[in-house]
Order: C-alpha cells, then structure tokens, then sequence
C-alpha cells in the first residue's frame, strides 16, 4: 500500500503541468445526413474559443481546457443544438458527428436545445421505446465489466438475474427475440462461447473503445428492422483520427489485455481504427467457474475516405474462445459443470462487411452494405457412467458441432424532401448456410442393450435459406409540435415460403420545449431459433424435421409514453406497453411447452418434436425514467420497470413465462472530484444497486428423476415456482491521470461487484450422484479491475 501510495503521489506531481485537449468531427443534417458548412462551433463559457465548419461539415477544435467541456452549434436556419460534459484529456482527441435538425419555420427564433439530448434516437425514424448511450457510459457504470449488453441491462424495461450470461430479456420477452446489428448489418450473437440460436453469452466480444454512439430499442421498431420480437442493438463503429496517430494499451479483468491503434489513411480524409484483445480472467479466478477460459477478439473499421463514386468503407469483428470442463478439477458447487463428466467448448463469431455511401443530389443518398458472417460452436461431453466405482466407463454423452455462414447485402435509400417531409426505403437479403450436427444420449432409450442409452443423431442438416426483408418509410413533421412516423415492413422466409406485411407507426407530440407525448404501434415476425426449427423426429425409424414449416412468431406492439425535461440536465420519462404474441411453436397434444420459453441457456430444449404454431403470449407493463445527465460533475439514473410475462402453451392454461420477473429496480450514481495542484486529474466514485424479483422455473421431479436416473421437471408445474429476489451492489472507484506531456494519459478504476456478498441463485437442479436437488449460486463479492494508457 505504501508503494502503491507513493506512486499515486509522483503520478499527480508529473501532472501539474497545463495541457489543452481538441475536440473535432464533422456537422450532418440529421434529416439528409448531407454535411453542413457554415456552422459555428464554439467551447461554452469561451466565446472567443470558436470556429466553423468546412464544405464537408469538418471542424476542429483546439485549445480546450482539460476536464469536463461543453460545445455549441448554432447556424441560422437550423436548431441550434449543444454537446455537453465532454471528457476532455491529454491522451486522445474528442470525435463527434453532430446531427442538425432543420428549423419548421425560418421565421421563428433559433432555440438553444438542451444538451446532447441523449434521450433520442439517433435513427431519426425511432421516437418511441428508444434509448441512445454512448461508449463512455458502457466503461463508466458501476458493474458493468465494459459489456454494453450489461450497460442496458441498467436501461427501464431490460431485465436481468443471471451474473453468468449477458442475456438480454426486454419487457419479459425471450433473448432469442433479440436483433444484433453493427454498422447497418445483422450480425449473429456477438458472444464469448456463444451457441447457434441464442443471443447472449458470459463475455462480450465487443469492443466498447471502438464502439460509436448507437441505439437500442425495446418496443415499436421502425420498418428498417426485422425478423425480432423483443428488441434491436443498433451498434455503429467510430472512424479513426483522420489528422494524427493515436495508441491505447489497456488491462482488465474481462476485458483483458488490448492494443489499440488509429489514425489518418491516404490523403483523401480516411482513416483506420483497429484492436485486438485477449482474455485472462481465469487467472484473476473471477470467472465463476474452476475451468480455464480462454477468449480473445479483433476489430476494425476502415474509412477510405472521398472519392468521386462515393465513400467506402470495410468493417469487421472476429473472436474465438474455448474452455474446457474436466470432472476431477471441477467443485461440486461448480454452476456449468458436474464432477462426472468432461466438457470441451469452443465457439467463434466473424462479421465483415464493405459499405458504400453514396451522395445523389443535394438532399439524398444511397448506402449499400456486402457482408459476411460466420459463426460456430461445438461441444464434446463425456460421461462417467458409474462414477467412483470399479465399473467406472467413460462414454461420449453429447457430440455437437455447429456452423452458420451468411451472406449479406443490405441497401437503403435516405431523402430529404423538404424540412418538413423525410423517406427512406431499402431491402435486405439474407442467405444462411447452415452446417448443424447434434449427437446426444439424453433421454434415449438403448435399442442395442449395451446398457447404456444410444447416441442419437437428432440434429443432421446441411443445406440453406434466405430471408429477403424489403421496406419503406418516412417521417413527416405535420406542425412544428406534431411528428409522424409510418411506415411498412416485408419479410419472405423460404423454408416455409411465407411472406408478411408489417405496418410500423409512431407519433410523438410535444406541448413544449419541456413535454412531450408518444405513441407507437409496430406488427413484428420472427422465425423459430434454428435448434428447434430443424430437430430431427424419428418416423417410422427415419429422421424427419417435423417442425421446419412452422409460421413465423407474430408479435403486436402497442406503447404509449410522456417525456418531461424537469430541468436543463434532468429528464424524466414514463412508457406503458402491451405486446401480444401468437403462432409460437406448442406441442401438437396439450401440454405446457412453447418456444417462447427457449432462448435464456446454453442450449435448446432437444426432444420438442412435431410442433405446431398456436401458441400465444403476452407481456404489459409500464415503465419508469428519472436521469440526470452527466454535469457538474455527477450524474443520477433511476429506472424501474413493473411488468407481467404470461404464455399459454398447448393445454390453453395461462403460465408465468420463465421470464417473468415481475418487477425490476436499478438506482445508480456517480460523482467525479478534480484533484492534483492544477485541479487536472480526476478521482471519480461510481456506485449501481440493482433488484428485481427471482425468475420462475420448472420444479424437478425428485421421485421420476432418481427412477429414470437423469433430470425430470415437473412439466405440469411448468414455471411455477420462482427463486428469490435478485439484489446486488456495486462500487467503483477511478483515477483519470493527464501528463504534461501531449497524448500521454491514464486510468485506473477498481469495481468492487456486490460488495454485499449477497446470495443470488443460479439454478435448482437434479444431482445424479446423490439423488438429490441441489441449489447452485452465482457470483458473489467480486472485484473487477482495469488500467488504460493512451498515447
């Protein structure tokens, strides 16, 4: 400690030394995403800090004093607009893009907005059950681990209740029902150890550093996405510095150890920004479990810049990772593993693509994306028959091995008609390639009387499909209070040739500068998770694919909310919402399953057969904001979500779905205080307390499940017993360091994950060795921690 304390010491006497930051980007209209020259940007509380931008909307910036800034843009004809509490530092330059709306009336008075407005989209066409965060805050919030799907899980409306996965359950529906984009372009799971057909994962692979401002949505889309019921991650990649080189080296324990460079390319304004990252968390011991996993991950976006055909680009993100699960390393108490038995996982995810802007006209502009995704899993388990006893055997008791290729081309039209008027319009074509072999021993019966049950091949598919989803929509600004939003969704799937129309609207009304009202109504579909889609039933001793002409899952979204800006800085919001869902997939005689309880494990239910698509379903609830955006030095978020998720499956009885937390609370809180002789380091204090109700589950069957000598749940009492109240703590405490060298800057933070020690359950299982029901627990206290040197 008294190292430590020393070092922190001479750190803060290197960084007495004043330094300035620059802050610079580019200056769009938000209707025609054209640039816009002219503006002036100018630093808040400095109006001789200013400057303008260029004919391509480019601004620079410099001179800012280091800490917290704020900018303003003003340009007659459009609203004026600011950006508020930028992190200024020596160690990297500020890159913004800044939308501009256009003024309804040229007579009226330009009106200073507050803020960035980070409550909108920014998708002009999402105005309803829409948040846009920012990478900053997927790094900065308490208990995060630098994962942006456990930063929305902070978000009204988004549960959580499992430390393990990142799984993200929107408004009570499966994580299945999640669509993942990332610059404009599905893209499969973006997981460590991720399986076909599932969303989530213990590890992110995604890297928050590259990372740019996005959205994520929860209810209402509009028409640009599709094939998801339950929300959209809408993710863009930042460009690199287009003027100078810059470097980071960070360390963490989830993360990992990263490299991360970018900067200018070529002489016609492009640039690069890529990173690498290699996970260690095993060694640190927080990864929850004795096993080794080992995980690392690319990423990368090239701007070519300009150029007389348009501007092109190349995006892409690859990750590999792979544990492996041996019996006799493992604790009995272990969540993923079991002492009788070996498990070896790998998994893999890569997306590509190569985009091209194109301008037409003044106020139009065509973007085209070609694609490439890859993703694969497989999974080897090996059994212990008779454990522990001279007649030990050791058998494989799962084979799985699954790979997804998809080809991708993506176009959308944007035109600006007037200031008034705004369409968009575009198609998707999506072919999937898909290699899926499962072997498995579970519930089979031994037809050869070796003693043991078969290996059955239940998953045997090579072969292909497309989706084709075409669109069109536009927004219209009926009064200067009064938005509308409409538009249509289409959606071809060739497996079982259907094709659907969905209409998608929103209106939004705002009474003044500090209320508003909105309201949203979207028609969503969605096809069956792949590992149900193509299970193999066996007829007549023949392996058949009984449920690969099931419909499309039909979701309706009805929400209505009210906005308040209670202050400059302070927002408040409230949404009520109704989902009605039909046509999931149910057993073909009465009984309790239904696909909607898919989605939130590793793996797929193995043995659901012969379906068919009458099931239904239903989550309400409302929903309540109150946020302080980051000023003065502090920043407040408190949301809380009252819901209900119910499901019938084919015996018609209403049930709880798994998902059904009931309610959710998150308060969190962070203060930052200047420190050092020149007050230009920061000490910052982060802290997340979080609750919700325990999720329902299916109760084992004690006495079936030590007749059969494998797991039975109780499938009449499907989900109808629930665990405890999820609660959990978190602190985080941070040092910013700026040297009175230029680029040179460093963080520290240490995050110390309930604090508490709280007990929250993980699952309640059958124990095959000792006949019993067991309670496995999560993660309690535990300490994440990161260091990061830019330069």
């Amino acid at each position: 400690m008294k190292k430590i304390f020393l070092i922190i010491l001479s750190l803060l006497g290197l960084t007495s030394f004043a330094q300035t930051g620059v802050v610079k980007g580019k200056i769009i209209d938000k209707q025609s995403e054209k640039p816009i020259s002219g503006a002036v940007i100018m630093l808040i509380g400095n109006d001789e800090n200013q400057t303008t931008s260029d004919e391509e909307g480019n601004f620079k910036l410099s001179g800012i004093p280091l800490g917290r800034q704020s900018i303003s843009i003003s340009l007659t004809g459009y609203e004026s607009t600011s950006v508020s509490d930028l992190d200024i530092t020596t160690g990297k330059d500020n890159l913004l893009t800044i939308p501009l709306t256009e003024q309804f009336n040229t007579l009226d008075e330009i009106v200073v907005t507050a803020g960035s407005n980070k409550a909108k989209a920014i998708n002009k066409m999402a105005i309803v059950s829409t948040k846009q965060f920012s990478p900053e805050e997927v790094t900065r919030f308490s208990g995060g681990r630098s994962d942006v799907a456990r930063l929305v899980s902070n978000f009204a409306g988004v549960s959580t209740g499992d430390d393990s996965r990142n799984d993200i359950v929107v408004r009570g529906n499966s994580p299945s029902g999640m669509l993942w984009r990332i610059e404009g372009m599905p893209v499969p799971n973006p997981n460590h150890f991720a399986t076909l057909g599932t969303t989530g994962g213990p590890v992110s692979a995604l890297n928050p550093n590259l990372l740019a401002n996005s959205d994520f949505m929860t209810s209402a889309f509009p028409a640009e996405y599709g094939n998801a019921i339950a929300g959209v991650f809408d993710l863009g990649f930042r460009k690199g510095n287009p003027d100078e080189y810059e470097y980071m080296i960070s360390a963490g324990a989830y993360p990992g150890l990263e490299f991360m460079a970018e900067g200018p390319l070529g002489k016609k304004g492009g640039s690069f920004v890529a990173s690498a990252r290699y996970g260690f968390v095993g060694v640190t011991g927080l990864a929850g479990t004795d096993a080794q996993p080992n995980y690392s991950d690319v990423s990368f976006n090239v701007d070519f810049g300009k150029s007389k055909i348009g501007n092109f680009s190349i995006f892409g993100i690859y990750g590999t990772s792979d544990i492996d699960f041996l019996g006799k390393d493992i604790d009995k108490e272990d969540p993923f593993a079991a002492q009788d038995e070996d498990g070896y996982v790998t998994s893999l995810f890569g997306s590509v693509g190569l985009k091209h802007n194109l301008a037409i006209g003044s106020n139009s502009s065509l973007k085209t994306i070609l694609g490439y995704s890859n993703s694969g899993n497989t999974y080897k388990n090996d059994r212990y028959y008779d454990f522990g006893t001279p007649d030990e055997n050791k058998l494989r008791f799962s084979d799985v091995d699954n790979t997804e290729n998809r080809f991708t081309f993506s176009t959308l039209f944007n035109s600006k008609l007037s200031k008034k008027t705004t369409i968009r319009a575009g198609l998707l074509f999506e072919n999937y390639t898909l290699n899926a072999n499962v072997k498995d021993r579970d519930r089979q019966d031994d037809a050869d009387g070796d003693g043991y049950a078969d290996l059955v091949q239940i998953v045997d598919l090579d072969g292909n499909y497309n989706i084709v989803q075409p669109f069109a929509q536009g927004q219209f600004r009926l009064t200067e209070k009064l938005t509308f939003n409409a538009g249509i969704h289409g959606q071809y799937f060739s497996i079982n040739e259907q094709f659907v129309f969905e209409p998608r609207t929103a209106l939004t009304y705002a009474f003044n500068s500090s209320n508003s009202v909105n309201f949203g109504y979207g028609l969503h579909h969605q096809s069956v998770a792949a590992p149900i889609l193509f299970l193999n039933e066996f007829v007549n001793g023949n392996p058949v694919q009984t449920n690969k002409n099931l419909d499309l899952v039909q979701s309706q979204h009805y929400v209505l909310g009210y906005d308040v800006r209670f202050s400059k800085k302070w927002r408040g919001k409230v949404e009520v919402y109704y989902q009605d869902i039909s046509k999931a997939g149910v057993e073909s005689f009465p009984g309790s399953y239904s696909t909607l309880t898919e989605g939130a494990n590793f793996g797929y239910s193995i043995d659901k057969t012969s379906l068919v698509s009458k099931g239904k379903g239903h989550n309400q609830g409302i929903e309540f904001t109150v946020e302080k955006f980051f000023s003065e030095g502090y920043y407040t978020l408190f949301t809380t979500s009252l819901f209900e998720s119910k499901y019938k499956g084919s015996d018609g009885i209403e049930r709880n779905s798994p998902f059904n937390n009931g309610y959710v609370v998150n308060l969190l809180g962070g203060k930052e205080f200047k420190i050092g002789k020149a007050k230009k380091n920061v000490f910052s204090i982060d802290t997340k307390f979080t609750t919700a109700g325990g999720r329902y589950y299916t109760p084992v069957d004690l006495q079936a499940s030590n007749d059969a000598g494998y797991e039975i749940r109780d499938d009449a009492n499907a989900f109808g017993k629930q665990y405890d109240s999820y609660l959990r703590l978190d602190v985080k405490f941070g040092i910013k360091f700026n040297s009175k060298k230029k680029k040179r800057f460093h963080q520290f933070y240490i995050d110390l994950q309930n604090i508490t020690n709280h007990t929250n359950i993980f699952t309640m299982e059958y124990n095959r060795l000792t006949n019993s029901i067991n309670q496995k627990d999560q993660i309690g206290f535990s300490p994440d921690f990161g260091y990061k040197f830019q330069f």
